[in-house]
C-alpha cells in the first residue's frame, strides 16, 4: 500500500510530461506483448511444419508437401512449396535456390514488423523525460527569481527534485522497452536462422530427389 502511494506521489509530482511518457510506455508494452505472442506462435508453427515437411521431401512426396503448405500457414511450408513449384520447370538448381530464398525473404518482414518501433519509443520516452525536466527547471528558476531570498534555496531544491522525476520516469520507461526490443530481435533472428537452415535442407533434398528421378528414368530407358 505504501509503495502504491509513493508511486502515485512520484507520478503526480512529475508534472504534465509524465502523462505522454506513460502513454509511450503503455503503447510499447502492448506492442511487446503482441510481438512476443506472434513470434512464439510463428516459431511453434514452423517447427510443426518442418517435422511434417521433412519426411515427405525425403520420400519425394511433393503433393503431400503442397498439402501441408496449404493446411499450415507457417512460413516453413510456403518455403518448401516454393521450391517444389520451381522444381517442376526449372532446369538449374540455382533457380530452385532462388525460389526458396525468395520465400524466406517474404517471411522476414512479417517477423520483423513493428519491432523496430520499440527502440524509437524508448528514445521518445527518454527525450520526453529530459524535456519535462528542462521545462520544470525553467519554471522553477522563474518562480524562485520572484521569491523571498530566505526561501529561495528550499524552493529551488524542491522544484529541482520534482523536475527530475520526469527524467527518472522517462528512463524507467525506456530501459524495459530497450530490453524487450533486444529480446524480440534475438527471437526474430533465431526464427530467420531456422528458416535459412531449413531452406538449405529443402534445397538439398529437392535437388537430390530430382537427380535420383533422372537416374531412374535413364535406367528404365
Amino acid at each position: 500500500m505504501e509503495f502504491t502511494q509513493a508511486l502515485l506521489r512520484f507520478f503526480q509530482n512529475g508534472g504534465p510530461f509524465m502523462y505522454p511518457i506513460a502513454l509511450v510506455l503503455v503503447i510499447g508494452l502492448i506492442m511487446v506483448i503482441e510481438r512476443w505472442i506472434f513470434l512464439s506462435l510463428a516459431r511453434s508453427a514452423n517447427r510443426k511444419a518442418y517435422r511434417q515437411v521433412l519426411p515427405l521431401l525425403q520420400q519425394r512426396n511433393y503433393n503431400g508437401v503442397l498439402q501441408v503448405a496449404r493446411d499450415n500457414k507457417a512460413a516453413m511450408g510456403r518455403i518448401a512449396a516454393a521450391g517444389i513449384g520451381t522444381l517442376q520447370y526449372a532446369k538449374r538448381d540455382e533457380n530452385i535456390a532462388l525460389a526458396i530464398e525468395e520465400g524466406i525473404l517474404e517471411a522476414v518482414p512479417r517477423l520483423e514488423k513493428r519491432t523496430n518501433y520499440l527502440a524509437t519509443l524508448a528514445n521518445i520516452a527518454t527525450l520526453l523525460g529530459l524535456l519535462g525536466t528542462i521545462m520544470g527547471l525553467i519554471a522553477a528558476f522563474t518562480a524562485v527569481a520572484n521569491a523571498d531570498p530566505s526561501e529561495k534555496a528550499s524552493m529551488l531544491s524542491s522544484s529541482i527534485s520534482v523536475a527530475m522525476n520526469t527524467t527518472a520516469f522517462g528512463l524507467i520507461s525506456a530501459i524495459p522497452l530497450l530490453l524487450a526490443y533486444s529480446m524480440l530481435q534475438n527471437k526474430t533472428n533465431e526464427i530467420v536462422d531456422s528458416l535459412q537452415m531449413a531452406g538449405v535442407k529443402f534445397l538439398n533434398l529437392l535437388t537430390m530427389g530430382r537427380a535420383q528421378a533422372a537416374e531412374q528414368r535413364a535406367a528404365k530407358g
